[in-house]
């Protein structure tokens, strides 16, 4: 074998290897992106449109919500029991979004259930969540073609004064990587890209 051979053989072996690594990489920062999306119970509020109104709405709306949820969803133990109270009162948060829609002169009304929204990375404060779906308490005002509105509600990182962190319900490592989402951008992008491409094949 020439020297040439040998050195080609080993670019293509230290390509290799690279490539191996760089997926090897990612394999492990999707399991813990994986370990957020099903860990973590979500509130969407979607509003009806992005007219100025509209999005003031919303506001209001999620200031009642997050009033309510503070006496909901403070020290639960679980997702389990999260989503159970969350599932049980899907009314009560449809009632307080159209009475608030109602007393600001709006004539359409909400609704409210418990199900998998998809959200693109999503910067919130002190952390940022990866792109994908999430369980969610999503809250529909009108025709839900507005902008939306969100936050984590198990963990009650949203709800004041609670003190939760994420790492109640997901790894230290997965807890880690929200908080420090400088050092994983190129991650984060990496993430988002595959994510909307598996949605976009559903």
């Amino acid at each position: 074998m020439t020297k040439k051979q040998i050195l080609k053989d080993m670019q293509t072996a230290i390509l290799f290897g690279l490539i191996f690594t760089i997926i090897l990489s990612l394999s492990r920062f999707n399991a813990s992106c994986e370990d957020m999306r099903e860990n973590i119970l979500r509130i969407h509020i979607i509003a009806n449109s992005d007219s100025n109104t509209d999005q003031a709405v919303k506001l209001k709306v999620r200031d009642a919500l997050l009033k309510e949820c503070s006496e909901l969803f403070l020290n639960c133990n679980s997702l389990e029991i999260a989503e159970e109270k969350a599932k049980e009162n899907t009314d009560n948060f449809r009632d307080i979004s159209d009475r608030v829609l109602k007393e600001n002169g709006f004539s359409y009304l909400s609704k409210a259930k418990i199900g998998k929204s998809f959200f693109d990375t999503r910067e919130y404060k002190d952390f940022t969540l990866p792109a994908g779906y999430y369980n969610s308490l999503i809250i529909t005002l009108g025709k839900g073609d507005g902008h939306n509105w969100w936050c984590v509600i198990y963990p009650s990182v949203c709800i004041g004064g609670s003190g939760e962190k994420l790492d109640k319900s997901i790894s230290k490592k997965s807890s880690q990587i929200a908080e420090n989402p400088k050092k994983y951008k190129i991650k984060f992008k990496a993430v988002e890209i595959y994510e909307k491409l598996k949605k976009g094949r559903k």
